[in-house]
């Protein structure tokens, strides 16, 4: 461990990462004692939660936001920290919604894939957020399918009027953004975003603190007691509300008659180098993010102090891989074989809510109790935009929220016994179609 892992906060209060050693501000909100009235209660301190939080306050409302743990404790600040237009389930986004949107699907799912880049750097902008937040992204192709794909969504992006912003790249065009001869080309983006999650993340729940939202953590929510004036119960407390929004994810175990068997853990695994010096603008001389084209994919970025934080291989069984270093190194030095041998500083997982279409799951338990969860590995992109629809929708405007209601979701029976094993199972149905394209 170096000086810098020794920073890092107890284990107990969050998991060792680079992201938890270099906050910029860790945060100290009171554990919820007593009884509190507001018009919303959120369950969940992740980006759904703060970013409706913030959505809801900014409308006028008053709120409470309950965390179990700390503000970001979960995937929100544990990710790979990459903002990008890719929308897990957008194809069978297309075909559910355009039962209701007719014509307008394509419309409609296009401005999706931009519309939580705009939500973050207005915010980052409006609250003066320190998060690292950088542009450019490569989605890069490692096959002549892949090149296939991407020249498509190119062609879509010109049609658009998005010249400026997608470039496509042959293989020379990705040599000279990256020292990796990996990859047979990519498409550059200067309208994605990379950023440090948990300093975003924590920087929003202030925003929410100084718009009057009450923030408490350590305050596990035990139960939600529906009816014209639902509650949640914690141990020490109790919230009273007109309305109550469920923003746990994949982390919470609430409301298992509706919502148990609708989304499964993925685990995800990331690694942080020691600092590159000089060789982190030798192989990444623009300061891109990258992953790859494939279902089980790489994914990597130069943090701002010059690390290469790389992450990849889901592992849809739910549990914990016990050596992520020993897992993604070879991964690390295919790419870049430069860093054959380069010391690992931290490794972490990070568990992801998968759906199992991969549309997120929007929706009602009651008149006045709502959920919102499931994005199946793009969390903080899609989390800003359901935290924008939930917010109209809690307000009264239910047009876009309806229309992610109407989706229908495969509910596993059994969920915890078969889930996973289910989604391990279409993870290696799709690694085998991937090798035959």
């Amino acid at each position: 461990m170096t000086a810098l892992n020794k920073a890092v906060i107890p284990a107990a209060e969050r998991t060792q990462s680079y992201y938890s050693a270099t906050l910029k501000q860790e945060t100290d909100y009171p554990t919820l004692q007593g009884e509190v009235s507001v018009d919303v209660v959120i369950i969940g301190g992740g980006f759904t939660g703060v970013a409706s939080a913030v959505e809801l306050a900014e409308r006028g409302l008053k709120v409470a936001l309950i965390e179990t743990h700390k503000i970001g404790w979960g995937a929100s600040g544990r990710n790979g920290g990459q903002v990008t237009s890719s929308l897990s389930g957008d194809e069978a986004m297309r075909k559910q919604m355009r039962k209701s949107l007719g014509t307008e699907v394509d419309n409609f799912i296009w401005r999706l894939r931009w519309r939580g880049q705009e939500i973050i750097e207005a915010r980052v902008a409006r609250y003066g957020i320190d998060c690292d937040l950088k542009h450019g992204h490569l989605h890069a192709a490692m096959k002549s399918a892949h090149m296939e794909e991407l020249r498509s969504f190119h062609d879509e992006a010109q049609r658009r009027g998005l010249g400026d912003s997608v470039t496509l790249l042959d293989r020379a065009g990705v040599r000279a953004h990256l020292a990796s001869d990996q990859y047979l080309g990519a498409l550059k983006n200067t309208r994605n975003l990379h950023l440090h999650p948990l300093n975003l993340c924590i920087g929003e729940a202030r925003a929410a603190e100084s718009l009057g939202v009450l923030i408490f953590e350590h305050s596990e929510v035990l139960k939600i007691i529906h009816g014209d004036r639902p509650s949640v119960v914690t141990a020490q407390g109790r919230v009273n509300a007109k309305q109550v929004m469920l923003a746990g994810d994949v982390y919470h175990k609430l409301e298992p008659k509706q919502l148990k068997g609708k989304i499964f853990p993925a685990m995800g695994g990331i690694v942080t180098t020691a600092p590159l010096g000089d060789l982190a603008r030798q192989l990444n001389p623009q300061d891109l993010a990258v992953y790859d084209c494939r279902f089980v994919l790489d994914y990597y970025r130069m943090t701002a102090d010059g690390r290469l934080l790389f992450g990849g291989g889901a592992n849809y069984s739910g549990r914990d891989s016990r050596d992520i270093a020993g897992e993604l190194r070879p991964c690390i030095e295919r790419t870049f074989p430069q860093l054959k041998g380069v010391d690992i500083e931290f490794q972490w997982s990070c568990a992801m809510g998968i759906v199992v279409n991969r549309i997120p799951q929007l929706g009602k338990l009651s008149d006045n109790v709502w959920y919102c969860q499931g994005y199946s590995g793009h969390g903080i992109a899609t989390s800003h935009i359901m935290g924008e629809i939930m917010a109209e929708a809690i307000t009264g405007s239910l047009r876009h929220f309806d229309t992610f209601a109407a989706c229908k979701h495969i509910k596993v029976p059994l969920g915890d016994i078969f889930g996973n094993p289910m989604l391990a199972a279409g993870m290696w149905y799709y690694q085998m179609l991937e090798k035959l394209r």
